[in-house]
């Protein structure tokens, strides 16, 4: 059981963010335009990635090291800015704490919303693809997705080999007759930085998913409905990782740099 400080006014406390590594800053930069008041912390478990590959017993592990750091910082609240990780650890989460635990989804939903006629290809890791809160979002909103698992694809954003990501993903979309894709769902934070990347090789008219701008839509009114939104001053940022320097200067590049993956 994870237990956290309960302060008497927790507004002026930080927001903790985390993932297993850097695709969730593409979701803490959503954050930041919607909450620019808000203190962030951000914590990259880089040590422990790829969260995609592992068991679910081992991500919700790992999952709770990270918290556990960042409760010590008297967070009021935990956003998992992590697809896999939400679906292998929100849940035990939320029984184990009692601020607010916000997670992510694929953007199944709105893709589903916009599809005519055609397909919707859901890229995601292997283990959030196979996970139960999946399963149950494809029986709502799967008519016409498939499931495609994109092993090693978040690994070269990491290493920001985005060359290696090209290459990975004109194999990938030649695979499918892209002429009758409606729509691609982004089902993994890293891939958001490959969004300009994936919008030159698709058609045009094809819709193209993520899940960023509605988790922080969704931090917003769980601050608010809490009595936890802060909405005085200028925020800031505290990014943190289990990994390197290294990795902290490549968190901060990709959360000032506009586009990736040119």
């Amino acid at each position: 059981m994870i237990r956290e400080d309960n302060s008497v006014d927790r507004r002026l406390d930080p927001v903790g963010v985390f993932d297993s590594g850097v695709g969730g800053i593409s979701a803490l930069r959503e954050m930041i335009r919607v909450l620019p008041a808000e203190t962030f912390i951000y914590y990259g478990d880089i040590r422990n990635a790829p969260y995609g590959t592992k068991s679910t017993d081992e991500v919700i592990s790992c999952a709770r090291a990270v918290v556990r750091k960042l409760l010590d910082q008297k967070i009021k609240a935990l956003v998992i800015a992590c697809n896999t990780a939400t679906g292998a650890a929100a849940a035990t989460l939320r029984r184990e704490l009692s601020i607010p635990v916000i997670g992510m989804e694929p953007a199944l939903k709105p893709a589903s919303e916009i599809r005519k006629n055609g397909r919707i290809l859901v890229l995601a890791t292997p283990l959030t693809l196979h996970q139960e809160k999946f399963n149950r979002l494809m029986e709502k909103y799967g008519e016409g997705a498939e499931r495609v698992p994109c092993n090693g694809l978040m690994e070269l954003v990491e290493k920001e080999d985005f060359s290696g990501a090209e290459q990975y993903l004109r194999k990938l979309f030649s695979g499918f007759d892209m002429a009758q894709v409606d729509a691609v769902v982004l089902g993994c934070t890293h891939y958001v930085f490959l969004k300009d990347m994936i919008r030159d090789m698709i058609p045009a008219e094809t819709a193209i998913t993520e899940g960023s701008e509605g988790t922080a839509r969704q931090l917003r009114r769980i601050l608010q409905k809490n009595d936890l939104l802060n909405e005085q001053g200028e925020g800031r940022v505290i990014l943190q990782t289990s990994g390197t320097e290294k990795d902290i200067r490549l968190m901060r590049k990709l959360l000032e740099k506009d586009k990736m993956g040119r």
